[in-house]
């Protein structure tokens, strides 16, 4: 399971959900629940944000712990 640093890479970038929003056409609902990390963006989305961010789609994404290797 991955969680994702979409908030963290938005305050270093200093641009606001809406801005996201805007730039992607995600509705702001949808930005607002993966900056929450209620629920992840799938790859193609996760890329796109990426895209309209500058950044490599790697920053945005924070590995966890397997259950296996707990």
């Amino acid at each position: 399971m991955h969680h994702n640093r979409i908030k963290i890479v938005l305050a270093e970038k200093n641009v606001s959900q809406t801005t996201l929003s805007e730039l992607t056409g995600l509705s702001k609902t949808r930005i607002s629940s993966y900056c929450t990390n209620s629920s992840q963006p799938s790859i193609e989305t996760l890329r796109m944000i990426a895209v309209a961010l500058k950044v490599n789609a790697q920053r945005l994404i924070v590995p966890t712990p397997d259950e296996d290797e707990k």
